[in-house]
């Protein structure tokens, strides 16, 4: 866990850099074809597409810089961002934040499974407790590079946890790349390698039902 407290107050200095506040009027036209996957107030109308709305903008800057980059991979994104240049996503960013996020709904048998990891981890096998860098209700820790998870949408949360759990577990990413690996410090991947596919769905449903 010390180690873990290291690497997190590490990535703290080295996140939400290089962002200037964007244009969040300015965003709301330019967010016109993010709608039909993130909704129009950034309340996703799917399960499998995550919500934006509140979610810290120097957050999702960082990661539609990380999909133009290719840092980050999905087939969607990849095309959405292509024409994007800079003071858009900034802009888009500044919009999503600036919208209220809907509360969300856990399934009861899960989330009490899930909110042991949450709160506490599981120690013998060193996951560390999700609320060390996202908060005891989900909030994260805005500019911090810790993003918002409360009411986020389950399945989304679940694709994701196992995309780094995937990135963990086969750590040569030069020649092929295997699932999500920006995160700073390899914390995300660190912090989710040995977690088991129930573990991991038990913590998606708990942080769905967490109040913003």
């Amino acid at each position: 866990m010390k180690k873990f407290a290291i690497a997190a107050a590490l990535a703290v200095g080295l996140t939400g850099q290089a962002f200037a506040a964007g244009d969040a009027a300015a965003g709301k036209d330019k967010a016109a074809t993010c709608i039909a996957c993130h909704g129009v107030d950034g309340n996703s109308i799917a399960p499998t597409f995550p919500n934006l709305a509140g979610q810290d903008a120097s957050f999702i800057y960082k990661q539609l810089k990380d999909f133009k980059a290719g840092k980050r991979k999905d087939a969607t994104m990849d095309a959405m961002v292509l024409p994007r240049d800079d003071q858009a996503m900034q802009d888009i960013a500044a919009y999503y934040a600036s919208q209220a996020l809907k509360a969300g709904q856990a399934e009861p048998a899960l989330a009490a499974v899930g909110k042991a990891i949450y709160k506490g981890g599981i120690k013998e096998i060193n996951v560390p407790a999700c609320m060390a860098c996202h908060g005891p209700d989900g909030a994260g820790m805005p500019g911090s590079g810790f993003p918002q998870l409360s009411s986020q949408k389950a399945a989304y949360t679940e694709k994701q946890l196992k995309g780094f759990r995937a990135a963990a577990q086969n750590p040569n990413q030069d020649s092929a790349p295997v699932g999500r690996s920006n995160d700073a410090s390899a914390m995300m991947r660190n912090a989710v390698k040995r977690m088991s596919d129930p573990e991991i769905q038990a913590v998606a449903q708990y942080i769905q039902g967490l109040k913003p």
